[in-house]
């Protein structure tokens, strides 16, 4: 009988039964039909498994929550506060009617009543506020006022309110400050007109400081004819100002320019 031809038997394997490595074995495959049946091996302790219970109805818990609102307005910055602030009978309304025309070419009503928010540009917007004549009114639009417009009775001069308001401006930061001049129309003598332009223009620099802008309002004719059509010229001068300081306040760079009035002197 040939012997190459026939196949040589084999001595089979034989596991360990016992040792470290049988012990090893043994080990990873309790691991392994503990992770393939969960529930066959679960915890014996009432304690734990009361723990692990609340632990997962926290979890599904905190998946839960209901749908918030977004009040914000997106990425628009916060509107520019223009306070308008004057005593009594200045023309604060007329003002800030005609101002809201230049911009939105429509018409106020009557009686302005509360802050108006208008859409100066794409990224821009104007809030005009009208200043009340009461000391906590002025404490409140002297803190988040951005700029503030003084309106003075030509034909009077400066009240007891107008150096009120500023000095409480000057205790909550001191915002831009501007001068407009109202009822010159009231002055029949060119020359005392003169004077008294000088005059004011001179008390009102040495109350904010030497060049602050001041806008003298000149109507062709009476106050009255000017409430019927809106001020065009001295909107306008006051229109610029505002948007050349809004966008030197964006830019963070100081705004330079010559003197601007609605009429020169």
């Amino acid at each position: 009988m040939d012997s190459g031809s026939k196949e040589q038997p084999h001595k089979c394997h034989m596991s360990r039964q016992s040792g470290p490595k049988a012990d090893k074995k043994k080990h990873e495959t309790s691991k392994t039909d503990k992770k393939q049946n969960p529930k066959a091996f679960a915890f014996s302790s009432t304690v734990k498994a009361k723990r692990l219970q609340s632990r997962a109805i926290e979890k599904e818990q905190s998946r839960l929550h209901l749908p918030t609102i977004d009040r914000s307005y997106g990425e628009e910055p916060a509107p520019y506060v223009v306070v308008v602030h004057g005593p009594p009978k200045v023309g604060k309304s007329l003002l800030i009617k005609s101002l809201v025309k230049h911009y939105t070419k429509h018409d106020l009503p009557e009686k302005v009543q509360g802050p108006i928010t208008i859409v100066s540009g794409k990224q821009r917007r104007l809030q005009f506020v009208e200043c009340p004549n009461d000391i906590n009114g002025m404490i409140d639009a002297a803190k988040f006022a951005d700029l503030a417009l003084l309106l003075i009775d030509g034909s009077y001069g400066f009240e007891m309110e107008t150096f009120e308001y500023l000095n409480i401006l000057q205790v909550h930061g001191f915002p831009k400050v501007m001068g407009v001049l109202t009822h010159l129309d009231k002055f029949k003598d060119a020359n005392k007109l003169k004077k008294t332009k000088q005059r004011l223009k001179h008390r009102f620099w040495t109350e904010i400081y030497d060049g602050a802008k001041l806008f003298y309002f000149i109507w062709p004719g009476s106050w009255e004819v000017c409430q019927t059509r809106n001020s065009q010229s001295g909107s306008f001068h006051i229109c610029y100002e505002v948007s050349s300081f809004i966008l030197a306040k964006c830019s963070s760079l100081y705004f330079g320019g010559s003197f601007r009035r609605c009429h020169s002197s």
